[in-house]
């Protein structure tokens, strides 16, 4: 069994961070992946040597679906609360580990990115803890939907308000949408 992981307010304890301009910070604490997405990618690259963080996350979680996790809910996960930030945005460095810069489009055309979180409380997360909604958002923007948002060339105007309107993403993010309004 592997010692706990301490989420901290701007990264996971003894997480080596390259880059800390794009990784780490208040709203890109701690990457979350589901393992449900596993099986396409399997499918997609058999020839990886296949692990648990294969994507880069800090926790591989059962059942969470993009599609309906809105940003700006709040989970209680082991002994820390965290809220919904940004979904993951994917950079060259997916691409070495996959072995190839296709996997890019790839993810982006799947549409599931995973999710950061940012620590509102900090604390321990154990293998097999249980991510459990405490609080839902007002603000019914999901993570597929702001994902998808990012990489459409028409941005949905519907969806380019509920982001804009959404505090749990960084005010740069919505600042930079409000160009498409």
């Amino acid at each position: 069994m592997r010692s706990p992981l301490v989420l901290e307010t701007e990264k996971v304890a003894n997480d080596s961070i390259a880059d800390r301009k794009v990784h780490g910070g208040l709203y890109k604490a701690c990457y979350l992946f589901s393992t449900e997405h596993y099986a396409h990618w399997k499918k997609r690259y058999p020839h990886l040597d296949w692990n648990w963080g294969m994507f880069g996350e800090n926790l591989s979680v059962n059942g969470m679906d993009e599609t309906e996790i809105r940003i700006g809910n709040i989970y209680k996960i082991g002994t820390a609360l965290v809220q919904i930030s940004q979904p993951r945005e994917p950079c060259f460095k997916l691409g070495i580990r996959f072995g190839t810069q296709q996997i890019l489009k790839e993810f982006i055309d799947y549409g599931f990115p995973g999710t950061y979180v940012k620590i509102l409380k900090e604390g321990q997360v154990s293998s097999g803890d249980k991510l459990t909604l405490i609080q839902l958002s007002d603000n019914l923007l999901t993570v597929h939907q702001f994902f998808k948002l990012l990489y459409a060339k028409k941005k949905d105007k519907k969806v380019l308000m509920l982001a804009i309107e959404n505090l749990a993403l960084p005010e740069y993010k919505r600042e930079r949408l409000k160009k498409y309004l």
